[in-house]
């Protein structure tokens, strides 16, 4: 009897686990939840003459944080030779990274290089830089990730090391905005570099918010070598109304696009000089980061009302 109740309980038993199937598989469909991930930064202030080994060291450790890419504010320091040779041996080291690495090129990859006649050649090294470091829409690194070049446009085909790219709701932009006043010359008639990349920058600028307002992004990291302050009070910038402030096209219009955006604006420079612990500051919807000599994770949290944070805190 035992048997026989048990036989007829078996169809029950089975059309219960296959009613039950479908719910699994639903769950199981979902796309997964939107999680955390960090973003490694590293710096390029290297000790003379240790500029390869510092740099391979500070590689290492940021891959160690397992961030989902790294980005690398700047080639070398200005002590530093501007040659084709040190270039080579950087982009040599970038692309052992295990993890996509983006290069952010800095003032003292190329404002002040010379030749050997003692003559400014930053123009020409620039233009060496495009070729060895962004000659195509692919990051550094080892595992490579798509990035969306502004030497995409045929009116900015000279401005490859301008890029972006999304991740997690998240958008990404570097621009080249060099330190030292954004390589703004006082001389007369010596500023058609600077001129003409405020024009890049500008269109850049505009098309990196309208993206991350339209696809309704949480958030712009907007990386540059120079400090702006575009988080900074606009008094702050009347004593420097004597001389030309090569930031303030800059400052205005990131300040002008912020205002207009919804979600939290991001600006990450490498400027910090002194060895407090690197800190994010806050002025309404702008934060800013300054980045020094060493490297730091940044950690974002979509979702969350802090975005962005470091990781060490």
């Amino acid at each position: 009897m035992r048997r026989h109740h048990a036989m007829r309980l078996l169809p029950v038993v089975m059309a219960a686990a296959l009613l039950a199937m479908p719910a699994v598989q639903a769950r199981a469909d979902k796309p997964p939840r939107k999680g955390e991930f960090k973003v490694a930064v590293v710096g390029h202030s290297f000790r003379k003459g240790d500029g390869d080994a510092e740099f391979r060291r500070l590689l290492a450790e940021a891959g160690s944080a397992e961030p989902a890419f790294i980005i690398a504010t700047g080639i070398k320091t200005s002590s530093e030779p501007c040659s084709d040779r040190l270039y080579a041996d950087r982009r040599e080291l970038m692309n052992s990274a295990e993890q996509p690495l983006v290069l952010l090129t800095a003032g003292s990859d190329w404002t002040e290089c010379r030749n050997s006649n003692g003559k400014s050649n930053a123009v020409e090294r620039l233009n060496r830089i495009r070729e060895l470091f962004f000659a195509d829409s692919e990051s550094l690194g080892k595992n490579k990730m798509l990035l969306a070049r502004q030497s995409g446009i045929a009116k900015f085909r000279d401005y490859a090391e301008n890029a972006y790219w999304e991740h997690e709701n998240v958008l990404f932009v570097t621009i080249n905005v060099p330190a030292k006043n954004n390589h703004y010359l006082s001389e007369a008639g010596r500023n058609s570099e600077y001129e003409d990349r405020m024009v890049a920058n500008r269109g850049w600028l505009h098309r990196a918010f309208l993206t991350a307002k339209s696809r309704k992004l949480a958030g712009i990291v907007l990386l540059m070598d120079g400090d702006i302050g575009a988080h900074v009070e606009q008094g702050f910038f009347a004593r420097l109304a004597q001389k030309k402030d090569g930031f303030t096209e800059t400052r205005r219009l990131v300040r002008t696009l912020a205002d207009k955006y919804p979600g939290q604006l991001l600006l990450v420079d490498s400027q910090k000089k002194d060895k407090t612990p690197a800190a994010i500051e806050w002025h309404k919807n702008v934060g800013h980061l300054a980045l020094g000599a060493d490297w730091a994770a940044l950690r974002i949290i979509p979702g969350s009302a802090s975005l962005f944070t470091l990781a060490s805190e």
